[in-house]
């Protein structure tokens, strides 16, 4: 068994049913009790107790209900309370380390948020957050090592239904935000619908209903593991165009989407437009501002010249680090620590951490704080794309994914980010950006392509994937033809 492959960054992943050609199980219910223990181990090293206890929740994939009983079935054969929160989100289960009422030592969630219905995978939580790449490979290491705590009696499974806690959470803060006269039905006479995907996202809808909105058109809703209707995906282009058509066919004033475990969300206006990815960066950094004025904003790598002006105009500070959900949270949070007021860190992909709700990406926390927003605007007149209207849009984008097939990935990207920033810099109207905290980002002023582009290797694959946006019609292909022609000493590149 190799349980090093099973490390998916700051999460556990791997294939748990059978049915994708090529794709052979390795997280199995044994390996699921084995990590459950190990991860015991690890909580007595980091967090000791005499008493450590465990919430357990699943999103709906096929496999889950039968990791999840192994993974408990681990944990109670040690002695630990577990209790099974079954179908729940991601952002759930860190809430249980912090509950007012009845905190647990250690939260875990079985999901492979967006993947394939043959994968799943592992998240955990303590009251300090997620954990970081290096307990992962600490859990696993251990695992390898059998370095097991022994069996003990007294270990028991209850049954907790966390999720309507969190529903109630949730309710309350858009009630106590919103102040409106009909205090119990803040959202009375707006229209939302929401596409869950058939992932976990749909009980947003029983948080809508009982605020006073109108829910009618919202799709996909139950939990089905086999994802019959799209990817629960918010960047994926054919969920985006469901959920955008959905807001179409129902005249709704607004729609949202979620991801599997409902880590990552994004929005939908009433004109059917999405708001995601750069858009929906802007839109909670204008709200953001609003309330922390001078605050600094930190997104990833991939993001937009013309986000950066807005947030400036909005009087933020836009601090561009690197891709990874946890590398743009864990920088918000250092920002802080360091004494640089960050309230909001945010990913393209949806994930959104803000520093009022423990820096957790929470897809459905970022919903509810623009819902309130809306709910304000509306009793205004206003919408809240109206928020982002001077958010100055490329003409043109893209991204380009270029497959390593040398056998040293991580040396031959080195390589070839070495060579194109060294190149980069002797041509005419190109200038490098800096800071830069990933690949080589180079700024293209030339009449005919008036952008930018970033080369990057890849968090997990072997690829460096290519963006380029510019702000002229034409302007992608001229960036694109020179970055082709540096690259033609690299034969181990390879574009699908």
């Amino acid at each position: 068994m190799n349980w090093k492959k099973l490390q998916n960054g700051s999460d556990i992943r791997g294939v748990a049913l059978e049915g994708v050609a090529g794709e052979h199980v390795n997280l199995t219910p044994e390996v699921a009790t084995v990590v459950a223990k190990a991860f015991t181990t690890w909580l007595g090293r980091h967090y000791p107790s005499d008493h450590p206890t465990l919430a357990v929740g699943t999103d709906s994939r096929l496999s889950g209900p039968e990791l999840k009983k192994a993974f408990i079935e681990g944990a109670t054969a040690v002695g630990l309370t577990v209790y099974d929160c079954g179908l729940a989100s991601t952002p759930a289960m860190f809430m249980t380390t912090v509950d007012d009422r009845q905190p647990v030592t250690g939260g875990v969630m079985i999901t492979a948020s967006h993947l394939p219905f043959n994968r799943n995978g592992i998240k955990f939580f303590t009251r300090d957050g997620g954990l970081e790449k290096q307990d992962i490979a600490e859990i696993l290491d251990i695992a390898e090592k059998g370095d097991l705590p022994e069996a003990a009696d007294g270990g028991r499974s209850v049954d907790y239904d966390f999720m309507t806690r969190y529903k109630a959470h949730l309710t309350d803060y858009i009630r106590r935000e919103v102040n409106a006269a009909d205090h119990d039905h803040p959202l009375a006479g707006m229209h939302i619908v929401v596409d869950a995907g058939n992932g976990n996202g749909g009980f947003f809808v029983d948080v809508l209903k009982s605020l006073g909105a109108d829910t009618t058109g919202s799709q996909f809703i139950n939990p089905d593991g086999r994802f019959p209707n799209h990817i629960p995906n918010p960047e994926n282009k054919e969920a985006m165009e469901s959920i955008c058509q959905a807001v179409v066919n129902s005249h709704a004033d607004l729609g949202i989407i979620f991801d599997t475990d409902v880590d990552r969300s994004a929005i939908v206006d009433r004109h059917g437009d999405p708001i995601n990815r750069n858009s929906l960066i802007a839109l909670i950094a204008a709200v953001i501002l609003s309330e922390h004025p001078g605050s600094t904003v930190v997104t990833d790598s991939v993001t937009s010249d013309g986000l950066a002006e807005f947030i400036a105009a909005k009087g933020g500070k836009h601090h561009r680090f690197k891709r990874g959900y946890k590398n743009v949270i864990d920088e918000g949070i250092r920002l802080n620590k360091n004494g640089e007021e960050c309230w909001l860190a945010i990913e393209t992909s949806g994930h959104c951490a803000l520093r009022e709700n423990y820096f957790l990406d929470d897809g459905a926390y970022l919903v509810a704080k623009l819902i309130v927003q809306a709910a304000r605007l509306r009793a205004e007149g206003k919408e809240l794309q109206d928020l982002i209207a001077t958010l100055r849009q490329p003409a043109e984008s893209t991204e380009i994914r270029f497959t390593v097939t040398a056998a040293d990935v991580q040396d031959y990207g080195r390589r070839v980010l070495d060579y194109v920033k060294e190149t980069a810099a002797g041509i005419s109207g190109w200038h490098l950006v800096e800071p830069n905290y990933e690949g080589v980002r180079v700024s293209c002023g030339n009449d005919d392509e008036r952008g930018w582009f970033l080369l990057r290797m890849s968090l997990h694959d072997p690829v460096l994937p290519l963006n380029i946006e510019s702000d002229v019609k034409g302007g992608v292909e001229a960036i694109r033809a020179k970055i082709f022609d540096i690259l033609k000493p690299f034969d181990k590149l390879t574009v699908k």
